[in-house]
């Protein structure tokens, strides 16, 4: 029993091993994730006029939208890659980081909703930032169509590619350019300075970096989990597609 105890042991710790040295970003990611949902909701907050308690919100809402800024870049730099080499594989990546940052993307309008609604009496309203990431969101959704209507694969890859360079630019100038060219209520935006120029103290900090790190951890580890089952299932239906 001592001899099977002992090998059993060395087999755990061995796979225990193995699994932090492969996986250790996965861990640290539901880590910060976690700590963040609660010294989010419990941490302590600036006390500031109309935000109040909304303000937790950032730890939510901006950090949606830096994931979503992160899948689009990996998506456009894939899309780039699959017309430079026509290989599939890129192409995978470019459709799976639009469909994962699109996830992100309507969870970052939908706390955004909330946090306005709270904020300027209402879910939305006539604002630059907004409108443009309405529109942007529409451009994305039109890529998703896109593929959807072509049935030959290489075409639609290759279409979907030219297009997909299009709508990141389009995106980069209604959210991140045209806002900040007038006037907008969104901080950060027309001349609205952003949370870090006067209210994101200490506390918030130590809980708004790790958040960005664990929800972009998060954000690739689904989008990663997408493309293998992606692969997954194109290497079942044809023996012959290369990777």
């Amino acid at each position: 029993m001592a001899v099977i105890h002992r090998v059993c042991r060395t087999f755990a710790q061995r796979n225990i091993a193995m699994i932090l040295k492969r996986d250790w970003w996965k861990l640290l990611a539901v880590f910060l994730v976690g700590y963040t949902i609660v010294a989010g909701l419990l941490g302590e907050v600036p006390r500031l006029p109309i935000l109040n308690e909304t303000i937790r919100n950032l730890y939510f809402h901006v950090t949606m939208w830096f994931v979503m800024l992160l899948l689009f870049t990996i998506s456009v730099v894939s899309s780039i890659a699959y017309l430079a080499t026509e290989k599939p594989l890129w192409d995978i990546r470019a459709e799976t980081g639009v469909k994962v940052g699109m996830v992100t993307a309507t969870l970052g309008i939908i706390t955004g909703m909330v946090w306005a609604n709270f904020t300027w009496g209402k879910p939305w309203v006539n604002d630059p930032k907004l409108n443009g990431a309405a529109v942007s969101f529409l451009g994305y959704a039109a890529y998703i169509i896109l593929r959807q209507s072509i049935d030959d694969t290489e075409k639609k890859a290759r279409i979907s590619a030219v297009y997909n360079i299009f709508a990141f630019v389009m995106m980069i100038v209604f959210i991140q350019v045209l806002p900040r060219l007038t006037d907008s209520l969104h901080p950060g935006n027309g001349g609205n300075p952003a949370f870090s120029s006067y209210d994101l103290d200490s506390n918030m900090r130590s809980v708004f970096y790790p958040a960005v790190i664990g929800w972009f951890l998060i954000g690739y580890w689904f989008y990663s989990l997408q493309v293998r089952l992606k692969k997954i299932k194109l290497q079942l239906e044809d023996a012959s597609w290369e990777k």
